[in-house]
């Protein structure tokens, strides 16, 4: 383990998907609208795609950065 603090939120930003961005405390990742969600987990070089995660459910997956490119997947919190 990390030691990253993975306890449950206690809130939610809408998720823009870009090849820039860098989150600061990612907790997990609810999909809105099923899709494939390119991303980056910390301390790993290139973006991995999930593919068809699936809608109205959270993820508990925490990466640093969610790419616009191989994003499909569409109103992420």
């Amino acid at each position: 383990m990390s030691g990253r603090d993975v306890s449950a939120a206690d809130y939610a930003v809408a998720v823009t998907p870009s090849d820039s961005t860098v989150f600061a405390e990612p907790r997990g990742i609810y999909v809105g609208v099923s899709g494939d969600v390119a991303m980056v987990f910390p301390g790993k070089a290139g973006a991995v795609t999930f593919k068809s995660l699936v809608q109205g459910s959270e993820h508990a997956l925490c990466p640093v950065q969610i790419y616009a490119t191989g994003t499909t997947a569409t109103d992420m919190l």
